[in-house]
């Protein structure tokens, strides 16, 4: 069974989100953020990596990005969730940057090659397709050469069998979310193949089997090593 599908639930309760989805994931959500974090920041750079997070929530990742570091500009459109990303990244003075945002809206609100990673985890799935195209070409112009894209999502299993049994295990907690948010998450078929749609060069293509997301590495530029 999904357990990304109750994050619309978990988030009109901010201060019992980080407990919610750390006991549905069987704790694998905190390890997402440590992956996710090396793969955007792999070594400490002078200057400091400038990281661009979209759907920050919480700021669990937020925090973890600027463990490595970076200097991180993470957007969410949730205020309530904002709220307790300050709480959780005010010790970290001005390496941190918090913005009331929707995805949708980066293209125009920073500059092209703003950002030398960009990392974002089960956010894409909130989307539409449409807005998912749209969000992953701006994120290829606003940064540099070379830079890195890291995702890690919901995504849908490979196998017609698997998709089919997940499908019947997800529909009562989809059912329920909708009744109660008039929203849900929505797993994506092919994660890398929209990445390299939208003019990526994939580095890795994995998935983080305790979490239960898949995680893609890419570069707008020339390959790299994960």
């Amino acid at each position: 069974m999904s357990t990304y599908v109750y994050m619309k639930i978990l988030e009109s309760a901010p201060l019992r989100y980080d407990a919610g989805i750390r006991l549905l994931s069987l704790g694998g959500v905190d390890a997402m953020y440590d992956e996710v974090a090396a793969a955007a920041v792999p070594g400490r750079g002078d200057p400091p990596a400038r990281v661009l997070e979209i759907g920050c929530g919480t700021g669990n990742l937020t925090r973890a990005l600027a463990a490595r570091g970076a200097r991180v500009t993470a957007i969410d459109q949730n205020p309530e969730m904002l709220d307790v990303a300050r709480d959780k990244t005010d010790d970290l003075g001005d390496t941190v940057d918090l913005r009331e945002m929707a995805a949708v809206e980066i293209d125009d609100r920073f500059e092209p090659a703003s950002f030398d990673a960009v990392a974002s985890t089960l956010a894409l799935s909130e989307m539409s397709e449409d807005e998912r195209r749209y969000v992953l070409r701006a994120v290829a112009r606003l940064l540099v050469r070379g830079g890195r894209l890291v995702v890690a999502d919901e995504v849908l299993p490979k196998s017609w069998a698997a998709r089919a049994a997940r499908a019947v295990a997800r529909f009562p907690v989809a059912a329920l979310t909708y009744a109660l948010t008039q929203t849900s998450t929505s797993p994506i078929p092919d994660l890398s193949g929209l990445v390299r749609e939208c003019g990526f060069t994939i580095v890795r293509d994995d998935h983080l089997a305790r979490a239960g997301v898949g995680i893609v590495v890419a570069t707008n530029g020339a390959a790299t090593q994960p």
